[in-house]
């Protein structure tokens, strides 16, 4: 199938889907080759199920789940659904946007598949899957504090882990940073050097 053919096709998909499931599909668009679909968190399940029986689409195998935090959005997450359709060769990716106190309803009994994914979500980004039967975390080590990929979570973490041989165990510390770190100045890290690096001579010609 030619590049051309197969934006067309998923075009096609596209409208089908707006025109069967309008309850469900809140817009949609043809980006990079690939077919994009916003869908209301409340009937993601149940488009989810469409998705996988109806013969159009027979998308049939859940390749991911993830999120992307816009912090400072009011609907702070997308969670991003990835699927394919071996039958049809048409891949699709559905994008539900949640503020921060909702939760997403979880779509393990339309693909079991889905139960590592939905917990990786949630200890990475904090988002919550209704209905799960097991959400916990699944990345991170137990009593872990935060959520790691939200844009807010610092990069050195809020704790940090060593073996203390006095005690002969692990031990959780608060994490402590050196004064240089912490005033690092990154407008002007070479402010002091009076030498030349090589290649300046040329800059000033």
């Amino acid at each position: 199938m030619t590049e051309h053919a197969n934006v067309d096709a998923l075009n096609e998909l596209g409208a089908y889907l707006d025109a069967k499931r309008s309850d469900c599909v809140l817009g949609w668009d043809v980006t990079h080759g690939e077919l994009n679909v916003d869908v209301a968190p409340a009937n993601i399940t149940g488009f989810v199920e469409f998705l996988k029986s109806d013969p159009t689409c027979k998308f049939s195998s859940l390749v991911d789940i993830t999120a992307v935090d816009y912090v400072g959005r009011a609907k702070r997450f997308d969670v991003v659904y990835h699927f394919l359709s071996m039958y049809q060769n048409h891949r699709i990716r559905l994008r539900v946007s949640i503020r921060e106190d909702e939760m997403v309803p979880s779509i393990i009994d339309v693909h079991p598949s889905a139960n590592w994914f939905e917990r990786e979500v949630f200890d990475m980004f904090g988002i919550i899957f209704s209905g799960h039967p097991d959400l916990r975390r699944i990345l991170t080590d137990y009593g872990f504090r935060g959520f790691p990929l939200r844009k807010d979570f610092p990069t050195t973490g809020y704790t940090e882990v060593r073996y203390d041989e006095e005690v002969k165990r692990v031990v959780y510390e608060p994490v402590s940073l050196v004064q240089e770190y912490r005033q690092f100045d990154f407008m002007s890290p070479w402010e002091g050097a009076e030498y030349i690096l090589p290649g300046d001579d040329k800059a000033k010609g």
